[in-house]
């Protein structure tokens, strides 16, 4: 095919796109500066996992992503899951893994290895993400300047009828106390906190823990305006299927309690809950396989999750 083909767009046509594309980038944002104004200074916590970690692109964009927020006067905070990659060490050193209802029983050995992925390899691909993407992370982990206090999670399997059982999961670890210093500290040095969820007992146990359930402690520590929950679901969903724009937090434990929420969405709701109770302005659960899924719910009108607020 010759350049001179009727069917190739000619030079003016190029143009004329070329200033129409730079036209909609300037409405967008113009859109935006109010929100940019509303969380000018605002710290936001942002739980990083599944999906949105697992593939490149969205884990390049969303690298990008918190560069942004930082550049435009954002305080993002980042904690960071990382269940895959710990699958793919024990598996590759031959140590076999133990579930009850989801959750891994953690022996000593297991746990050093666990503490190696999260707060070695995991943290710093995170913080390296943001820092390549032009903002400045730091990688650190909950037992850093003892930022998670843990304590042993008690588990209590369901038996027979209404009865239950307590199961040991090893150093398997619950929040107990969350001393934000450390976070303050990078964040009055203009720089951003990318934390991995492992904790420190009162005598020096590591244990591991929940990246939803850390960064709620986390966020509701620092009384975050924000605490963006990236999933791998759109939101809460209705009875039709339908996802749910807001939720005060009455209106979410009537629907846990009415069975109306179910399965794995109960433990992030409830999460998000403790979240605002202990003193984040509101929680969002977010669909993490959206690209820019943070930027459109902080910077337009109708953001793309299920916000969760106090009454």
């Amino acid at each position: 095919m010759s350049s001179s083909d009727s069917s190739s767009p000619r030079p003016e046509e190029l143009l004329a796109a070329s200033a129409l594309n730079e036209q909609q980038q300037a409405e967008v944002l113009a859109g935006a500066l109010p929100y940019l104004r509303r969380y000018a200074g605002d710290t936001i916590v942002v739980k990083y996992g599944g999906h949105a970690m697992a593939e490149n692109n969205l884990a390049a964009t969303f690298g990008r992503d918190i560069a942004l927020l930082k550049l435009v006067g954002v305080n993002p905070i980042v904690v960071h899951g990382g269940g895959p990659q710990i699958n793919k060490m024990l598996t590759k050193l031959n140590i076999e893994s133990q579930f009850v209802d989801g959750l891994r029983i953690t022996d000593r050995a297991m746990i050093d290895v666990i503490e190696m992925v999260l707060s070695g390899t995991v943290n710093k691909q995170v913080a390296d993400l943001i820092s390549h993407a032009g903002a400045l992370a730091v990688g650190i982990s909950g037992r850093d300047g003892r930022l998670i206090q843990a304590k042993r999670l008690v588990h209590y399997r369901r038996k027979d009828g209404d009865e239950s059982e307590a199961v040991d999961l090893g150093y398997v670890g619950t929040p107990e106390r969350i001393d934000p210093r450390v976070l303050y500290a990078l964040l009055g040095a203009g720089l951003i906190p990318v934390v991995a969820p492992v904790g420190a007992g009162e005598q020096g146990e590591i244990y591991n823990i929940n990246a939803d359930t850390a960064a709620g402690a986390v966020a509701g520590a620092v009384k975050a305006s924000r605490l963006l929950m990236l999933t791998d679901v759109p939101g809460v969903l209705d009875e039709n299927g339908e996802r749910i724009e807001e939720l005060t937090a009455e209106e979410a434990r009537r629907r846990i309690r009415e069975g109306l929420i179910t399965g794995g969405m109960i433990p992030k709701v409830e999460t998000c809950l403790k979240a605002v109770q202990a003193g984040a302005k509101a929680a969002v659960i977010l669909d993490g396989r959206v690209p820019h899924t943070c930027l459109l719910e902080l910077f337009t009108r109708a953001g793309p999750g299920t916000l969760i607020k106090a009454n």
